[in-house]
């Protein structure tokens, strides 16, 4: 170990001192949902850095799943292909016919591969899989931590969906305390949805060969860290309906196969839209405050620096980037990519994490990994609007209380990911950047 990865465990005590200073009930610190909390993040990082490298590289259980991602993630270029043709072949690649690529296209490559997996992991749920596998997650933070087995269920299902979770605690939303809805939210923008997993593994998978298994053991990671987050920010003053439970999933499962296809294909397209139309929008929205800034920051003689939104959230995430164990050379760009996940969204900032790997601009691998599992989660301010006006279309009489906790969800959410960025950068050591690093 070295002095980065102390400074990373440190770290995260300071990440969960800041979240009580500004809890909404100091007193009121459920210290056995913390303990294990941590302890569920520290045993997982610990198969992921530390056991599965000593295997040796060809029996590596997260190169393998890592490997595994990636090849599912090219079974799923064929569709845009077809389609788009040559506009569909990424960086260096050549078609059956000779045609080489334009070069990377995020509307043509990156962004059709969601319709793949939300096909995918639709053909999961009609087959069992999902639910076993979401169950065992929520039994795990149901018995260990002491909270709902409604909202445990709830946070589980986010590992690998977005907001649709909500969908399979329906039934509960209605009589759920207000530290339950924050729960709820903070879980769903503190994790990512498997159909966005394609989008970052093909942003950075030339720079970063093993992104896909760093990207889901931090969508794991991320699930109890939100527990933890929510509940020191909003702890549980009421006593839940399903406290200590175990709670089935609520889902209607579709008649056939090939009718569960379709629907999910059919919400990946959707999901397309939304998250172009978003992306479109607030980057221009960006860009338009960005050019007023520079033009108040002229007026002060600014010259060498420009005042922008990227400037002014890199300082804001600057010390919380330094608390995760980033080397001091590389807090600057880090803070500045992690900061403008709040208003950009995750998708431009793994693009910026990408460009700054592939320009050398990072001065140490371990900060490139650290950043990962920061970004890895929804904590934006689009999101948090999506995830609140979801969950009160299906529970319009709790829309209030939605709204009321919304931004302490955010909140939430974006220390739950800079937690998992410390628990990341703890075990980050030089005797593992070769094989978890960069999978040589």
């Amino acid at each position: 170990m070295d002095i980065y990865n102390g400074i990373s465990f440190v770290g995260i005590f300071v990440l969960l001192g800041f979240a009580w200073l500004i809890s909404k009930e100091r007193r009121n610190m459920n210290l056995r949902l913390i303990f294990w909390g941590i302890a569920f993040q520290m045993f997982v990082a610990l198969f992921v850095f530390v056991i599965f490298p000593a295997f040796g590289e060809g029996r590596n259980p997260f190169l393998m799943v890592n490997s595994l991602v990636v090849k599912v993630i090219d079974t799923a270029k064929a569709g845009p292909q077809f389609v788009f043709g040559r506009l569909g072949l990424g960086p260096g690649e050549t078609n059956a016919a000779g045609e080489t690529s334009l070069g990377f296209i995020l509307a043509f490559q990156a962004l059709p591969t969601i319709i793949f997996f939300s096909a995918l992991m639709s053909i999961l749920y009609y087959c069992n899989v999902m639910p076993w596998v979401i169950r065992g997650f929520s039994y795990a933070f149901t018995k260990l931590m002491r909270v709902s087995g409604a909202e445990s269920l709830c946070v589980s299902s986010n590992i690998f969906v977005g907001v649709e979770a909500s969908l399979i605690v329906k039934p509960h939303l209605k009589d759920m305390t207000r530290s339950e809805l924050c729960t709820i939210l903070t879980g769903g923008m503190a994790t990512i949805a498997s159909s966005m997993l394609a989008v970052y593994v093909i942003s950075l998978k030339q720079e970063f060969p093993t992104i896909a298994g760093h990207l889901i053991s931090a969508s794991i990671l991320n699930a109890p860290a939100a527990l933890v987050m929510s509940k020191i920010l909003l702890p549980e003053s009421e006593e839940p309906k399903t406290l200590g439970e175990t709670v089935q999933p609520h889902y209607e499962k579709e008649d056939s196969l090939f009718e569960a296809v379709i629907n999910g294909a059919n919400t990946g397209l959707q999901l397309i839209f939304g998250i172009t139309a978003l992306l479109i929008a607030v980057l221009g929205l960006v860009a338009l405050v960005n050019l007023a800034l520079g033009y108040v920051g002229g007026l002060f003689g600014m010259t060498e620096t420009t005042l922008s939104l990227e400037l002014i959230l890199g300082y804001l995430f600057y010390p919380f980037t330094l608390a995760m164990g980033v080397p001091l050379g590389d807090v600057k760009t880090i803070a500045q990519i992690i900061g403008c996940r709040t208003i950009e969204t995750e998708v431009p900032c793994y693009y910026a994490l990408a460009a700054a790997i592939k320009n050398e601009t990072l001065t140490n691998p371990r900060s490139a990994v650290i950043a990962t599992y920061a970004l890895c989660g929804f904590a934006h301010i689009a999101s948090m609007a999506i995830f609140i006006g979801g969950i009160s279309a299906l529970v319009p009489e709790r829309a209030k209380d939605l709204a009321q906790v919304g931004f302490r969800a955010l909140i939430a959410a974006t220390l739950a990911c800079l937690m998992t960025g410390c628990v990341a950068g703890m075990f980050v050591t030089s005797a593992v950047k070769g094989s978890i690093l960069i999978g040589s």
